[in-house]
This record gives C-alpha cells, structure tokens and sequence, in this order.
C-alpha cells in the first residue's frame, strides 16, 4: 500500500522486512529446538509403543495367573486342613 508520505512507506517495508525476519528466527528455533529433544529422547531408554504394549498385555497375564494359582493354593490348603490326622 503506497501512502503519499515515503517515510510511512519505508517504515511499512522495515516492519515487513523484520517481520519476515522473525518468522526465519522462529522456525529456525523450532527446528533446532525440535532436534535437540530428538538427541534427548534417543539418548534415553524409551520403549516403543508397541514393546510398552505387549509388556502390558504380559503383566495383565501374570496377574491374571497369579490370582488363580492363589485360588489353587487356597483350594490345597484347605483340603489339607480338612484331611489332616
């Protein structure tokens, strides 16, 4: 948009120019941002959703497991108490 007055006119293009500017700044400090947390996250020992996932599914097993060899050794007890001398 031309004004009459150049000096409106050349602060408009400073403003778009330091603009432009900052808008560089900013995705080249997200992207420097974003690969610093990518050199975190590989240095640390992190599961993959899916390991995370099947052990889940293999502690959900274990329980599952653990409370009915609970239930036998319940069952063996009291049947030893009842059979006893």
């Amino acid at each position: 948009m031309q004004t009459r007055n150049p000096f409106f006119d050349d602060l408009t293009k400073m403003a778009n120019g330091a603009m432009g500017a900052l808008s560089g700044v900013k995705d080249e400090m997200e992207a420097r941002f974003r690969d610093q947390i990518a050199k975190i996250l590989d240095g640390m020992d992190i599961p993959r959703r899916d390991e995370f996932e099947a052990v889940k599914a293999m502690a959900a097993k274990a329980r599952e497991e653990n409370e009915e060899l609970k239930k036998q050794i319940a069952e063996l007890q009291a049947r030893l108490l009842n059979t006893g001398p």
